[in-house]
């Protein structure tokens, strides 16, 4: 089962509110969209991103490397860039083991 924005929003929702602690979907939706721009901001200044429970992003470098056209056979430079690599939780590890 993939789980989209709205189906976390919602059980997010849903779950608070049960404990007690009621909150809107609107809030939710809010607080995930302010932690995806924390997230951004905090990778691209070279800091890790926790996700509690879950595990921690960290941005990785990737050397520029020769790579080959799969139509052409041609060689080609591919760039320099930056990519997210996500270390998991040992407790996450432990409940999928």
């Amino acid at each position: 089962m993939t789980l989209t924005k709205q189906a976390l929003i919602e059980t997010i929702t849903q779950e608070l509110g049960a404990s007690g602690t009621p909150i809107s979907k609107t809030q939710v939706d809010a607080v995930l969209v302010r932690y995806s721009m924390v997230a951004a901001r905090t990778l691209h200044n070279g800091g890790d991103v926790p996700l509690p429970g879950l595990g921690k992003l960290k941005a990785s470098h990737r050397a520029a490397r020769p790579g080959r056209n799969p139509s052409t056979g041609e060689v080609i430079e591919i760039p320099a860039k930056y990519g997210v690599k996500f270390t998991p939780a040992k407790s996450l590890l432990d409940t999928l083991n």
